[in-house]
């Protein structure tokens, strides 16, 4: 078993370097400790830590407020995640949000819907984490041990609330309400504090938040298209959506019709920066895709998700992918810092029995799954910038 030092959740302290509040400084007048010292604990990249250090940031946190005498020095201390589930249901808070859809002309809330596949997504969601993804029977009872060990109950971790967040999805003529909607909801979720996770269904096309979290991960300038950079290493994002033709096309760092203003990308569907520098299509004849990416701040306990489907029936497949193999998305392709960052592109083989109308009912649909961790060195070159 692995902890993390929550110093920076318990203070609401952020590592991003035009947000800082003087925090280092506040504890290094009132502890007397270096200046190093405090920054690395705050990061939770401390190897060890004095017990007289300990005991002084005690004292700053029952002075200052933060905490009282009975919850230290426990509250300082949380234990780390072991897989993909546990990383999630160790938070204390998870928020799913989820892009709502209106009819054209259409203004009645009542009227307003989410798009089945989203739902079956949502659905797998709320059971892997609750049940650690079929794992927490065996984690409560032991139950690998062999015979004539004794069997003790284990911590199975648990959120202690989960909400579902609706916004509105990007259409012609509403993005001022859109965009709107979205910023507050990520806002209210950036501003909280303690363990949580905000889980994005969808692609930029159906939900805002998703270019948010983007956004914010790389640096990029949210809802302004980078098709237009000169060349595609000046892209924010390490990976791409290419719209189809007929999609709605909402103006995105992380999406839009080009790689670059000297490259193309003539294939819809995900597309994604190699070690070397050159880009890949995630696609192929017969193929569909979706994307997993996470960025766990360690420090702060707080967890940003997108789940995205290129299609419906990639949207729906994830949902199983995830259910049978959540294992595969663990461990972080990339960590530094106390950040640490999962992105995967899942690609699935057509099946030509899934055409009819009635496919997108079956929730239990299976299909052949590659799963590929999208390049550590493509991730380290982006937030090398920031």
């Amino acid at each position: 078993m692995r902890y993390a030092f929550r110093l920076a959740e318990i203070l609401g302290h952020t590592p991003d370097r035009r947000k800082r509040p003087g925090t280092i400084k506040s504890i290094v007048e009132h502890t007397g400790l270096d200046r190093h010292q405090v920054a690395s604990l705050l990061k939770n990249e401390a190897k060890y830590i004095p017990l007289e250090a300990l005991s002084r940031l005690c004292d700053y946190l029952i002075d200052q407020g933060y905490a009282t005498a009975d919850q230290l020095p426990g509250s300082l201390f949380s234990v780390q995640a072991e897989n993909f589930w546990e990383l999630l249901a160790r938070r204390g808070d998870v928020e799913i949000c989820v892009g709502v859809r209106q009819a054209d002309g259409g203004n009645n809330p009542e009227h307003a819907w989410i798009v089945a596949s989203d739902s079956v997504l949502i659905g797998e969601l709320l059971n892997g984490v609750s049940t650690l993804g079929g794992a927490a029977k065996h984690a409560k009872s032991n139950a690998s041990l062999p015979p004539g060990v004794e069997k003790v109950a284990r911590d199975v971790p648990s959120p202690d609330r989960l909400q579902q967040t609706l916004v509105w999805s990007p259409a012609p003529g509403k993005s001022p309400e859109s965009r709107a909607r979205a910023e507050e909801v990520f806002e209210g979720f950036t501003l909280a504090q303690g363990d949580r996770a905000l889980v994005c269904i969808g692609s930029v096309k159906s939900n805002p938040v998703v270019e948010l979290v983007f956004a914010d991960a790389f640096g990029c300038t949210p809802y302004v298209t980078e098709d237009d950079v000169d060349d595609t290493s000046a892209r924010a994002c390490p990976f791409f959506l290419r719209y189809r033709d007929l999609d709605p096309k909402p103006d995105s760092a992380s999406a839009g019709t080009r790689l670059s203003k000297n490259e193309d990308a003539p294939h819809p569907g995900f597309y994604y920066e190699k070690d070397d520098g050159t880009w890949v299509w995630a696609g192929g004849s017969g193929k569909d895709t979706a994307l997993v990416f996470y960025i766990f701040r360690e420090p702060l306990g707080r967890l940003d998700m997108v789940l995205s489907g290129f299609s419906g029936r990639a949207t729906r497949l994830l949902a199983k992918t995830l259910a049978n193999r959540g294992d595969e998305f663990w461990p972080p392709v990339f960590e530094s810092g106390g950040t640490q960052i999962g992105a995967y592109i899942v690609q699935y083989e057509d099946d030509p029995t899934t055409s009819s109308k009635d496919s997108l009912l079956q929730t239990y649909e299976t299909a052949a799954a590659k799963i590929t961790p999208l390049p550590a060195q493509a991730i380290a070159r982006r937030l090398a910038k920031l």
